[in-house]
């Protein structure tokens, strides 16, 4: 392995605490749904400060420029792909990131090593003698089973990189998520010009998608399962990045006051909130994308909304609806034109 020296975590969380001191009061919650209390940096994009959880690693810092890097699945990759530093990545998990993928990026993909076909476990990840190892979810890094921690990594001489969302007392209303990784990437190899073009390629698109005006409020739910009477009806709370892609495609995610990634409706609850658009979240079911949708449609407890009479239902893949991707753009092109069907 290159001979490299990563700063002392201790030593960046003192920062992040010296950062958090030098903040401005204001609405925000300091302290995530998992009880740890919420570090703050400030966003590489030029927006305020964020406050993210400081158990997730939004920011890395090495004395040379990263040679090896494991993706923790090929989300991560096509980033690195796309800011044109493919040639460093020696390996991935969850090769099933790269699905929604085409073309050339999608070959420069294809010839990825796979370490592992799942989440990514420790023993196959530390064994490529990575510098980096990069995600887009904290989970990938000790959340998920047999995956390996920050310290753990850090003590076999890799450094930890990942997407944070922002902890916030508000819905999500932007995908910031992902720009903030994207500058953090860029900036980890000296290429931060590049990334500063991807983010504003990324913006363009995602403005393109939304340009035509919206006054009408269009009520969207979104379900990854056929909802269940007995259950309750699982959906994407306020506090994801599809509640954030799900406004700036013009919508209102009936279930954005429930500030959690995940959120449970009742029945009542949606049939009063008659959602005019509903977003199937593929990726989770063993059906196919097409099954799903049927299965969807032809709910009892769907069948009175505007969505379902109207037939405004639309697929968009967890992969870009949930998690930072080159391709978020694609989710909110997706869920603007189901928007504007419906006003």
């Amino acid at each position: 392995m290159t001979s490299r020296r990563i700063l002392p975590s201790a030593f960046l969380a003192t920062l992040t605490i010296a950062a958090l001191a030098g903040c401005g009061g204001g609405s925000v919650d300091h302290s995530d749904h998992s009880g740890h209390s919420a570090g703050s940096s400030a966003s590489p994009t030029g927006a305020a400060d964020v406050v993210t959880d400081p158990t997730c690693p939004a920011v890395v810092s090495l004395e040379s420029v990263p040679e090896r890097v494991v993706t923790m699945d090929a989300g991560a990759a096509a980033f690195l792909i796309e800011l044109g530093l493919g040639d460093t990545v020696v390996g991935t998990a969850a090769p099933d990131f790269k699905t929604d993928f085409s073309g050339d990026i999608r070959a420069q993909l294809d010839a990825v090593p796979v370490l592992d076909d799942g989440q990514g476990s420790a023993e196959a990840v530390i064994a490529s003698d990575p510098d980096l190892v990069t995600g887009i979810s904290q989970y990938e890094f000790g959340g998920f089973d047999g995956t390996a921690s920050v310290d753990q990594l850090e003590s076999a001489g890799s450094a930890a990189l990942s997407a944070c969302g922002a902890v916030q007392d508000v819905p999500m209303d932007n995908i910031d998520e992902t720009y903030r990784y994207i500058s953090a990437l860029s900036d980890a190899f000296d290429v931060t010009e590049r990334g500063e073009e991807l983010i504003d390629r990324i913006r363009t698109q995602v403005s393109d998608a939304t340009a035509a005006s919206r006054d009408a409020d269009v009520p969207v739910l979104s379900l990854s399962s056929v909802p269940d009477a007995g259950a309750g009806i699982n959906t994407n709370g306020g506090s994801s990045l599809a509640n954030g892609i799900i406004t700036l495609a013009g919508g209102t995610n009936i279930a954005r006051d429930q500030l959690q990634d995940f959120a449970s409706l009742s029945a009542e609850a949606v049939t009063e909130a008659n959602p005019a658009v509903i977003v199937v979240v593929s990726g989770f079911a063993d059906s196919s994308d097409e099954d799903l949708k049927a299965a969807i449609i032809a709910s009892p407890l769907l069948a009175e909304t505007d969505a379902v009479k109207n037939e405004n239902v639309v697929v968009v893949p967890q992969r870009i609806l949930l998690s930072p991707s080159l391709l978020n753009a694609d989710a909110v092109q997706i869920i603007a034109d189901a928007v504007a069907n419906a006003s």
